[in-house]
């Protein structure tokens, strides 16, 4: 019998699986511009990992197309300003290289505050990392929400 040629999940789909979420694993790696045919690019997002001058740690979800309001963030989390944490800092503060980093493994290991942009409530699903360069995940942005603690916000410029 011929082996099916199926894709492992990755640890952030199992994790999904077992809590009972629904969600679907998809090869997308919006960084090189491969999407599967009927996504959009409004329905993908980036979580961007950054550091506040008085919470340390803070995660902001948008829009891979949007810029993301380093004053709105830094006002909605408590903190004077943030930063984007440095490339060479990010797998050591997250646990994911660029690229990879995800609310559902952030939450997991951290608790940090996870905001998502306000955007994504308009929209039936919504795309993130599942951990892995090249490996997405599409959810309900309620359930997505819900399950990592996050508050929908109005993040982008």
């Amino acid at each position: 019998m011929a082996k099916k040629n199926k894709v492992k999940k990755t640890l952030v789909e199992q994790i999904l699986t077992k809590a009972k979420i629904e969600h679907i694993g998809l090869q997308i790696n919006a960084l090189e511009g491969i999407i599967p045919d009927g996504i959009t690019t409004d329905q993908i997002f980036k979580t961007l990992a950054l550091t506040g001058d008085k919470t340390g740690p803070v995660i902001g979800i948008i829009p891979i197309s949007a810029h993301l309001s380093e004053k709105k963030l830094a006002k909605l989390s408590g903190n004077k300003k943030v930063s984007m944490i440095p490339q060479k800092d990010l797998e050591k503060t997250t646990g994911y290289v660029h690229g990879a980093n995800n609310p559902v493994g952030i939450r997991q290991k951290h608790n940090y505050p996870i905001f998502i942009d306000q955007s994504a409530l308009d929209l039936d699903q919504m795309i993130v990392s599942a951990g892995e360069v090249g490996h997405s995940i599409q959810i309900k942005a309620q359930d997505l929400a819900d399950f990592v603690k996050a508050s929908f916000e109005d993040l982008v410029e």
